[in-house]
């Protein structure tokens, strides 16, 4: 039996690329469909995270033209990772296997049918991995590889240069609906569940049309929830370096007491200043890191809703 599958498109201010997109994503849908590698039922599923302009208006009009294409729309902005989220929970019931990719054309649509094969030889998830960066510039390539190494360091589990563009089957779906946490990190969340996974390979191009929506306040931004959504190894490198901090001042109070006593001490105003300005940082860097985690906390036991669907292309089921 031939799997169902959905291709799960976040989009956010898309106009300009989405007519360009759509028709290569319908095209990919049909070619798998013509190798009898999945079902006629299958699906471009296009979520509208609140755009400004008239994305949902042409994900509307491209599903009236073409069974293929559904579409539904969030009731406001919540960030491409709610978004991402809440096409995977509509889809999961739907379908026998997701994909979700980003709408601008950067990721290789061909790597899918790599990704439907490794489904068909028994792999619940297959990560897409950029096989280089030589597309980026040589900060945004040094900064990504340098934020999924420093996620391993932090105990993490991530698949190195892999965003979320991936294929999951619906029997993960429903395991990884259990997770119920707000601050969402997905490509650090789905290797927590587990089952049979592999990756496949592919290389990045250029955006087709429009503007990137991940400037660089946007790209750190992610960067640190990922790292206090999946490690509390911060909090365990302030409470070290506390230590540290401690010990050195032990010996300094014992070196003082010594040159007291040896009749050695000086005015010393420079070096308390410095003293004090250091420690004052470090307390106020340690104190924004602790906020940032009974923040995340705070915002878990509110347990508010991760997306809110308030409309839909195709009759709710």
């Amino acid at each position: 039996m031939k799997p169902v599958l959905y291709i799960v498109i976040p989009c956010y201010n898309e106009e300009e690329v989405l007519p360009i997109t759509a028709p290569l994503f319908l095209d990919k849908i049909k070619e798998l469909v013509s190798l009898d590698k999945i079902d006629d039922k299958s699906r471009v599923m296009f979520v509208n995270d609140g755009s400004k302009d008239k994305t949902w208006e042409i994900i509307k009009d491209l599903a009236s033209k073409e069974e293929h294409f559904v579409g539904i729309t969030q009731s406001r902005n919540r960030g491409h990772q709610n978004a991402v989220l809440a096409g995977l929970m509509e889809a999961k019931e739907l379908c026998d296997i997701t994909i979700s990719i980003d709408c601008d054309g950067q990721d290789d649509i061909n790597a899918m049918n790599e990704m439907v094969d490794a489904y068909a030889d028994g792999c619940e998830v297959v990560y897409g991995v950029r096989s280089k960066r030589d597309t980026d510039t040589f900060f945004k390539r040094f900064t990504a590889e340098s934020f999924y190494k420093l996620l391993n360091s932090m105990g993490a589990e991530v698949v190195y240069n892999h965003a979320d563009y991936r294929l999951v089957s619906s029997r993960v779906l429903n395991e990884f609906a259990n997770y119920k946490e707000v601050n969402i990190f997905l490509r650090g969340m789905f290797p927590l569940v587990g089952f049979k996974s592999t990756s496949v390979y592919y290389e990045r191009n250029e955006r087709i049309a429009g503007e990137s929506h991940y400037p660089l306040s946007k790209m750190l931004s992610l960067a640190f929830d990922g790292i206090t959504s999946l490690s509390v190894k911060p909090i365990r490198m302030i409470t070290g370096f506390g230590v540290f901090v401690a010990f050195v001042s032990l010996v300094l109070l014992v070196y003082s007491i010594v040159q007291h006593i040896l009749g050695n001490t000086n005015d010393g105003w420079s070096s308390i200043m410095v003293a004090i300005c250091f420690l004052g940082g470090v307390q106020l860097i340690s104190i924004g890191v602790i906020g940032e985690y009974v923040g995340k906390t705070y915002m878990e036991t509110k347990a508010r809703p991760r997306y809110i669907i308030s409309e839909r292309t195709y009759d709710e089921k």
